[in-house]
């Protein structure tokens, strides 16, 4: 019953699509233009049992920390860490990912680095619960933080938005010079699932209008089209596979790290990876993947993409 629910669920959010995937990239506000048939892989996946190794090499395989920050930049780092529950839940990324992903940034030289989400449970008790501001403790230049006060966001214009007309934005964001994605793959009661794309939403203020006002996807779509990560580091170490965003629900181990810096990819990437609701499902079965797609925000044509796969 539990399997018949949970996948009645995945195909009641909307997700199932036959159109075919298109092809194009875009820049948003913080973010790269992601540079495809280059030298270095347009995306890695990374397999060993130790999170923070594989952090590391799949970084390295994309050629390093060092091509996407440079000495002296403003670097936010987005985790999931809403939930008041351990890593073995898999609502929060594994805090060993974050702390790699962090010190990489120090290494580079980033002048700050704040890691940073809009929590969603308690506060003191997602923070303290997440293990992240434990594994970070030490790494210069860096804070770990949870943000909610209107008066730390500000207002920016969404162009070409088939929802949103503007958006209120973590000014830190707004302000930093690199946004890194960390999220970890889980499922999602609304959206199918919530990695990189969906995580977006922790660095903005309304969140409830994406549920109840505005087509949940497209609006996904608008966000991440002005709040567009550098680089993702997918959490793939274990899914939450049923039972998100907040579980409890099943956790699945994978023993992976997936890293791009097409976000699309990533999440095109983990999605046919990951087993959900009992199932699996390819990218453009998820609407908002599809639309970002086809809108020019990063690729889910995997076939035709420099995809490197490694063991650490």
């Amino acid at each position: 019953m539990e399997t018949k629910r949970n996948r009645r669920e995945f195909l009641q959010a909307g997700l199932l699509s036959t159109a075919a995937a298109m092809v194009g990239g875009a820049s948003g506000i913080v973010g790269v233009e992601p540079s495809y048939g280059g030298e270095h892989p347009d995306l890695v996946v990374c397999h060993g049992k130790d999170p923070g190794k594989i952090t590391r090499s799949a970084v390295d395989q994309l050629g390093g920390m060092k091509r996407f920050v440079k000495a002296g930049q403003k670097v936010v780092i987005k985790p999931n860490m809403s939930f008041a529950s351990g890593p073995e839940r898999g609502a929060n990324t594994h805090p060993a990912v974050v702390r790699e992903v962090a010190q990489m940034c120090a290494e580079a030289g980033a002048s700050r680095i704040s890691v940073v989400d809009y929590v969603l449970n308690e506060p003191s008790a997602c923070l303290s619960l997440s293990k992240i501001p434990e594994y970070c403790q030490g790494i210069p230049n860096t804070t770990v933080n949870h943000v909610k006060a209107k008066r730390l966001f500000r207002e920016v214009p969404v162009r070409n938005g088939n929802e949103l007309k503007s958006l209120e934005v973590l000014a830190e964001v707004l302000d930093s010079d690199v946004l890194i994605a960390v999220p970890v793959g889980k499922s999602h009661s609304a959206a199918g699932v919530s990695l990189s794309m969906k995580g977006m939403m922790g660095l903005i203020y309304d969140r409830i209008s994406f549920h109840g006002r505005y087509d949940l996807h497209n609006a996904i779509v608008d966000m991440v089209s002005v709040v567009k990560p550098a680089l993702v580091v997918m959490d793939a170490t274990r899914i939450l596979s049923t039972g998100g965003p907040s579980g409890p629900g099943k956790v699945i181990p994978m023993d992976m790290v997936i890293a791009s810096p097409d976000m699309v990819a990533a999440d095109a990437q983990m999605v046919t990876l990951g087993t959900w609701y009992d199932r699996k499902f390819t990218p453009n079965q998820v609407r908002h993947i599809r639309i970002a797609s086809e809108r020019g925000l990063g690729r889910m044509d995997l076939a035709n993409l420099k995809v490197a796969t490694v063991q650490s």
